[in-house]
């Protein structure tokens, strides 16, 4: 693939000529030594979410057998989010404003920090964290999501660097490798957050967090981006830069229509983040359930191969579009008989899928905002769809627990079920998955007939 004239302070050319604005920017070095830089920041990044998902996930697993209670795993998976939302435009605004793997080293310290702090906590007082009304249990938790909270300000800065380091020709490529690598980290963190909690306890699980980040983290100190001498001159300012996402947002037709379905994938979000472990941790111990979710991931790993092999097509939105009528059909479909080999098939069906989405919505905004703007717009289309998961989260997880789940078990809500989900103690989550993912096929195939539809594919055409 050619490369682009050079400027040595990493800025935009003046002289773009009839590139996009997205992808006004300069290589410094050969596409050989830019992939290196990209694969080695790539790596560390995989490091770092494999930590954060590791403890969170052990975390996750840890209070539900401590508390035997939905609505705990639903308050944690939705404070998790809600705290994203909260802080995504900040996280943004920070990305414009300074060199990427300025950024990335900053929050690589505090996760560690964080990790640290959760790790004197259990040890002060971990015989007092088996009850929900336990303050230590609530501020242990908020300590751990703390840390991985920071965490996803490196993937804001991940998104950057895939438009500074690659060539628009391949950045779809690029941003299926990203989904590989998080799959990978599904199937490592999976197994050894389930194996973690049953075989050494909450205590060695934050101290394996810790040594991990801290490794992350020094690695990091050793990568060098020349392409990114200087900052890219932004207009980005103070630490919640709302107005300036806002302006980068419209400019594009059609982009904020493409954000907020992505907030409506993260509202059916929500019910998974809610009830999928609840529902897993039914049918498998907590061994094999981490075990089942590490199989799945290989349907990431498979499905972010695939894009990096052969990309989006011509147009990434459709493409988007038809994975998410294919998720409502996996999640209509693979709880419908309490069985576990069909969870298994749907787990993996499901991450299969999910890549296609997500690196959909990142190809578009990579191609379409200019550089200066896309980690404002990134942290804006973050705080939109991480708000919609725990709203989602927070209702369903008390509804299912006092509400859905005691009807389902009941002699009149058994035999409602049965002739539809069949028999067994999870149907009641079971038929909220179901509803879900019906509502999640419509409302893509009522996007497909939209006029926005068409003017966003416009719009990438166009900046292609």
């Amino acid at each position: 693939m050619p490369d682009l004239p050079v400027n040595v302070d990493g800025a935009e050319r003046p002289d773009a000529g009839d590139a996009d604005a997205g992808d006004a920017i300069v290589f410094a070095r050969p596409a050989h030594a830019r992939h290196r830089t990209f694969a080695a920041i790539l790596a560390n990044t995989a490091v770092a979410n494999l930590t954060t998902s590791y403890l969170f996930f052990a975390l996750t697993f840890w209070v539900y057998l401590e508390t035997r209670n939905v609505i705990a795993t639903g308050v944690i998976g939705g404070g998790y989010m809600l705290t994203i939302a909260v802080c995504s435009m900040a996280f943004g605004t920070f990305v414009d404003r300074y060199r990427k793997l300025t950024v990335m080293r900053a929050s690589a310290a505090t996760t560690t920090v964080a990790f640290v702090v959760a790790g004197v906590l259990f040890a002060v007082a971990g015989d007092e964290m088996a009850s929900l009304a336990s303050p230590w249990l609530w501020l242990f938790a908020a300590v751990v999501l703390a840390g991985a909270v920071i965490e996803v300000l490196r993937d804001v800065a991940l998104s950057t660097t895939v438009t500074i380091l690659i060539h628009p020709d391949r950045r779809a490529n690029a941003n299926g490798y990203v989904g590989a690598v998080q799959g990978l980290t599904f199937i490592v963190t999976s197994v050894f957050s389930g194996l973690s909690i049953g075989f050494l306890g909450m205590e060695l699980t934050i101290v394996c967090a810790v040594v991990l980040t801290a490794i992350g983290w020094v690695h990091l100190l050793t990568i060098r981006m020349p392409e990114e001498h200087t900052v890219a001159e932004s207009d980005a300012h103070g630490a919640f830069d709302v107005r300036g996402a806002w302006v980068a947002v419209i400019a594009v037709p059609g982009l904020i229509a493409l954000i907020l379905f992505s907030m409506f994938n993260n509202f059916t979000g929500g019910v998974y983040m809610a009830l999928l472990d609840p529902y897993g941790l039914e049918l498998f111990s907590v061994q094999m359930w981490g075990v089942v979710f590490a199989f799945g991931a290989t349907g990431f790993l498979a499905g972010g191969a695939l894009i990096g092999r052969v990309g989006l097509g011509t147009n990434p939105i459709r493409t988007m579009l038809f994975g998410v009528i294919a998720l409502g059909l996996i999640c209509s479909l693979f709880a419908v008989r309490e069985s576990a080999w069909l969870a298994i098939a749907g787990v993996w069906l499901f991450m299969l899928t999910m890549p296609a989405v997500e690196a959909a919505e990142q190809t578009v905004i990579q191609r379409v905002v200019p550089l200066p703007q896309q980690g404002r717009v990134f942290g804006f289309a973050g705080a939109l769809e991480a708000a919609a998961a725990p709203l989602t989260a927070f209702v369903v997880a008390p509804l299912a627990e006092q509400f859905v789940i005691p009807w389902a078990r009941s002699n009149e809500g058994a035999a409602a079920l049965a002739p539809w989900l069949g028999h067994g103690d999870s149907r009641g989550i079971a038929l909220i998955f179901a509803i879900t993912g019906v509502v999640t096929i419509l409302i893509a195939v009522i996007a497909f007939r939209t006029s926005v539809y068409r003017r966003m594919s416009a719009s990438y055409q166009t900046a292609e």
